[in-house]
């Protein structure tokens, strides 16, 4: 036995079968990272390692049957053995050997430290929380406001301590009145640990009751139940946050209590209005002819919410909106008066001041700052406040940044800033969105439509429908883009569009210009879409003659800034014949024109 142990170790047997299984373990790991960001099929993968299996013993087979000689390879059994230069080769076999394990052991290194970064929702942080809505045990007119309420109290509280990871109120109200199982919601969520609660209220008494799950193994980690009157039941919200914190293992200084005290209203009247104005804006939004009747009614109930508490910062930037509204519909050519223009933007702007001095964190100052420069014509500090924004460890808000930073040259810092925003608040789809809008400028079109793929699954929202339309046309899927199409079964307006789009892209010139015409002379064409119809097929002067008319009213380039987002066509109009838009531009020394990540065959400019 011994004398076949040091005959396979002189003829390098060991040698060779080590350094395959180091090669073959590369080889395998870099073809599992390039396969699956192609979207290759997973047979690929079994079949390459089929081949390396079958390989190995054919690999030691040849070590102890063959030799390497100065005249190449030999039988063994025709190697004279005083001739023989296996301890040569064994040298190089292990030289070879080491540089593959440094190559493995590099590889790991990056793997575990960067690449596992990458995906913003794959890993789970112990210290990640979800706070689910309190459920109103009683049936007073308010009390579901007043539930929801302290729930956002207790929400505002856990997000002012930097080491925790709190889910967004988006995705946390989601499962509002669904009666799932806490490992499907926290999976969902991505976090660790969930809070749920309830109230009852019985005349001028509260019983609220909370607890703190770990979703692992649906263990109570700590619960409480508090009995207040209702002038002093806001304050049990920082001590249940509080509580939550420290077993969480968050160790609590003065500052860090100072800061969550301060994020609470205090005022359960207050938070009662805000929730209803919340209601109300959220209705707004899809309700198309009646969107601005619906805001005015929202900011009925911010008012009231802010006569109580004035520095509540989501109630001064969420009442900005309508006005936001207002001049964005007289941009595109609505009949509002110019005075009343004038009052929107006045309003709006300190809206927006007061939103920003009011804000608890540098995320939401941040976000409104930019948002107020943006629709106020100061383009000058966008790119500063961009880089402020992307600099910042935690999540973003959104705002109007989501559709006017991404074709300036600021995709791959978006991308940064959107994989936040989904960690945060993964049942929103503006991250989804604009993550997968930052793959297809980045000139990666496979990632887009994983990530907006995925987005899809777990939350449907037309916008990011759209942009899973367009990445599918980036990636020349012309085919699959079509199928979402009729998926869609709409005969409006925006599935005409997406139709001419499908045709310009295809390169299909006479059927485009076909749709366009019929788009164009439809009812009250949307002039944003005209202009990017226009352009992608090849119809300059149209395309021209639509911006200019709306540059030449006073807030006009309120339209024109989200056109080369929507286009995704490069430069949609000439610059010249925008003046007001170019100075803005230019003042802000923004990339024009901007990338075009799609090929438009019969645009020509």
């Amino acid at each position: 036995m011994s004398q076949l142990f040091n005959e396979l170790k002189r003829r390098n047997v060991f040698r060779v079968a080590i350094a395959y299984l180091a090669v073959a373990w590369v080889i395998l790991q870099a073809a599992d990272i390039v396969l699956d960001n192609i979207a290759a099929p997973t047979w690929l993968m079994r079949a390459l390692m089929f081949f390396m299996v079958v390989g190995f013993p054919i690999a030691v087979i040849f070590a102890w049957a063959f030799e390497m000689t100065p005249e190449g390879i030999k039988k063994e059994a025709e190697v004279d053995r005083s001739e023989s230069i296996t301890d040569k080769t064994a040298g190089k076999l292990n030289r070879m050997t080491i540089g593959v394990l440094t190559v493995a052991v590099i590889f790991l290194l990056v793997d575990k430290l960067v690449l596992d970064d990458k995906d913003p929702i794959a890993q789970v942080t112990d210290r990640s929380v979800a706070v689910l809505p309190f459920i109103a045990m009683s049936r007073g007119p308010d009390d579901e406001y007043f539930a929801d309420g302290l729930t956002e109290e207790i929400l505002n509280s856990l997000t002012r301590l930097p080491e925790l990871l709190v889910t967004a109120r988006t995705s946390a109200f989601h499962f509002k009145g669904q009666d799932l199982p806490i490992p499907e919601i926290a999976a969902t969520l991505g976090v660790a640990h969930i809070v749920e609660g309830s109230v009852r209220r019985e005349g001028q008494r509260l019983r609220i009751t909370a607890q703190l799950i770990r979703a692992a193994d649906g263990f109570h980690l700590w619960s409480e139940n508090y009995d207040r009157d209702n002038e002093n039941s806001f304050d049990v919200q920082t001590d249940i946050a509080e509580k939550i914190a420290t077993v969480l293992g968050v160790v609590l200084d003065d500052e860090q209590l100072e800061k969550m005290h301060a994020a609470g209203l205090r005022d359960p009247a207050a938070f009662v209005a805000f929730q209803k104005g919340v209601e109300a804006y959220n209705r707004a939004h899809g309700a198309g002819d009646m969107q601005l009747e619906l805001l005015t009614a929202a900011n009925g109930w911010f008012e009231e919410a802010l006569k109580i508490a004035p520095n509540l910062s989501a109630a001064h930037r969420l009442h900005s909106d309508l006005y936001a509204h207002l001049l964005v519909d007289a941009a595109n050519g609505d009949d509002i008066p110019a005075a009343e223009q004038d009052r929107a933007m006045q309003q709006m702007l300190a809206d927006l001041d007061s939103g920003i001095r009011s804000a608890t964190s540098p995320s939401r100052r941040l976000s409104i700052t930019y948002d107020k420069a943006l629709l106020a014509g100061q383009w000058q500090s966008l790119t500063a406040i961009v880089d402020e924004i992307a600099s910042l460890a935690k999540c973003n808000e959104p705002g109007w940044m989501d559709i006017t930073a991404i074709p300036f040259g600021r995709a791959r810092d978006f991308l940064a800033i959107s994989e936040r925003e989904i960690k945060c608040d993964p049942l929103s789809y503006s991250g989804w969105r604009s993550a997968a809008d930052a793959h297809v400028w980045l000139g990666d079109p496979v990632a887009a439509i994983q990530v907006a793929t995925e987005g899809s699954a777990i939350i449907s929202h037309d916008l990011l429908a759209y942009t899973l339309f367009y990445a599918n046309l980036s990636a020349g899927r012309f085919d699959e883009a079509e199928s979402l199409i009729v998926l869609g079964g709409s005969a409006d307006g925006e599935t005409a569009f997406m139709w001419l789009t499908l045709a310009a892209a295809r390169g299909e010139a006479e059927k485009t210009q076909l749709l366009l015409a019929d788009y164009a002379n439809a009812d009250n064409p949307n002039n944003e879409s005209l202009i990017s119809a226009a352009a992608i097929a090849g119809n300059r002067e149209l395309a021209n003659q639509v911006a200019a008319k709306i540059d030449s009213r006073p807030y006009g380039y309120l339209w024109l800034m989200q056109i080369p987002s929507d286009c995704r066509c490069g430069a949609p109009f000439d610059l010249e014949v925008t003046p007001n838009f170019k100075q803005l531009v230019e003042d802000a020394s923004l990339i024009w024109p901007p990338a075009s990540p799609i090929e438009w065959p019969l645009k020509t400019w």
